[in-house]
């Protein structure tokens, strides 16, 4: 059943990316980053096993996020997709930051969130550098890549700018979250292996992603639908 939940939960992310972008433009775009960031670094917790593999959850909804910034920057130019990438840092920052003040309170005697909190969002200092350090560069990759192949095909080739800059983007991720968040503590054969499964999931929902940006260019926001 993982797996057939795993196909499902990738496809219907991905149709709720262009649902957002039907209904609220860029802003809906916006919205989604921020969202899905904040979700995958909660899902990110959770060990699966697919296809034969463990894995962690939160891949899916990381991978959205380069489609909706590859989206903002074919449908609205290279700055708002640049907007998106700092929108979304600045979110990681702040939502690291509020949730370690948030476990300074001392809890009442009745309360039962305080464990439950900590087993979530107690990450150390070293995890939530990785990850931070890991989205900001592979994003800003992603951004850069995806007009540099743009311009080189003359903005022909969608497929290609899509995958050309998701695809290596994705390995900047990964062999930076993992090499600055478990350097040290596993062998390295462990820690390629990690590595490795890790950017293989990714590289699946990239893959499946190319048909969506097709049909983003066909989708119209509402307000423009309506001529606002």
């Amino acid at each position: 059943m993982n797996e057939l939940i795993w196909i499902g939960f990738a496809l219907l992310d991905l149709t709720v990316t262009l649902v957002m972008y039907r209904l609220f433009g860029k802003t809906g775009l916006f919205a989604l980053i921020v969202f899905n960031l904040l979700l995958c670094n909660i899902q990110v917790l959770k060990t699966v096993e697919l296809f034969g593999l463990t894995t962690t959850l939160g891949n899916i909804l990381y991978a959205g996020v380069f489609l909706a910034t590859d989206m903002l920057g074919e449908l609205h130019g290279k700055e708002e997709a640049k907007k998106g990438v700092m929108l979304g840092f600045a979110t990681l920052i702040l939502a690291t930051v509020y949730m370690q003040i948030a476990l300074l309170y001392t809890p009442a005697p009745d309360d039962f969130a305080q464990p439950l909190l900590e087993g979530i969002f107690g990450f150390l200092p070293r995890l939530a550098v990785a990850s931070m350090a890991a989205y900001l560069v592979s994003q800003w990759h992603d951004v850069w890549a995806f007009h540099f192949w743009r311009r080189v095909t003359n903005g022909r080739a969608l497929w290609l700018r899509n995958n050309a800059s998701t695809l290596v983007s994705q390995a900047l991720d990964s062999s930076i979250f993992c090499t600055l968040a478990f350097w040290g503590v596993f062998p390295a054969p462990v820690l390629m292996e990690i590595m490795l499964t890790t950017y293989l999931f990714k590289v699946v929902v990239a893959l499946l992603d190319t048909p969506f940006l097709y049909l983003a260019r066909r989708v119209r926001p509402a307000e423009a639908a309506h001529g606002n």
